[in-house]
């Protein structure tokens, strides 16, 4: 049997709502547990992100508990409980809360693959990748640039840890502005 991805199974509940079969018992385990991996990613959520959902008071009140429950069993419980929950939320606002956080995400990690490429570039090529980089961005301090690569190849080269490659990266970061 193949695994479905909770996304799928809501889009599945959500396009059954409209058909006047009943499901069955198998499918609506698949769609519980479905709503149930949606609750707990969204308790996963920094307070910030789990804000920006449209949830009821008792959704709510259920994520805040959720954090106080330590026993494995009590967690489980508790998690089926968020799951029923779950079935009296507006699911395609929920759905769409979160589909737009992970797109979020996802540029995020882009952006800072992107300036990972840039770090390592740096490193190995030298000014000439000092050169590009300060075309992209003009605010950056070639001097602080062209020191902490210096340091890192050093490091790099004595098999040392990379400080200086950590410090290039944040600087990097902060001159890129994410």
């Amino acid at each position: 049997m193949s695994q479905e991805s909770p996304r799928e199974l809501l889009d599945q509940l959500l396009a059954q709502a409209d058909d006047d079969e009943r499901p069955s018992k198998s499918q609506l385990k698949r769609e519980m547990h479905a709503l149930q991996t949606l609750g707990e990613q969204i308790i996963a959520m920094t307070p910030a992100e789990r804000a920006r959902f449209p949830l009821s008071d008792d959704m709510l009140a259920a994520v805040e508990e959720t954090a106080r429950i330590r026993s494995h069993e009590g967690r489980r419980r508790h998690m089926q409980y968020v799951g029923k929950l779950m079935r009296r939320e507006d699911l395609a606002a929920i759905r769409a809360v979160h589909d737009e956080i992970e797109q979020e995400t996802l540029r995020r990690d882009h952006a800072f693959h992107r300036l990972e490429r840039w770090r390592d570039r740096l490193v190995e090529e030298g000014d000439p990748a000092v050169e590009a980089f300060v075309a992209d961005y003009p605010d950056a301090d070639r001097q602080a640039l062209r020191q902490l690569i210096r340091n890192a190849r050093r490091e790099r080269d004595h098999h040392k840890p990379p400080a200086s490659a950590r410090k290039l990266f944040r600087l990097i970061r902060d001159t890129a502005g994410l």
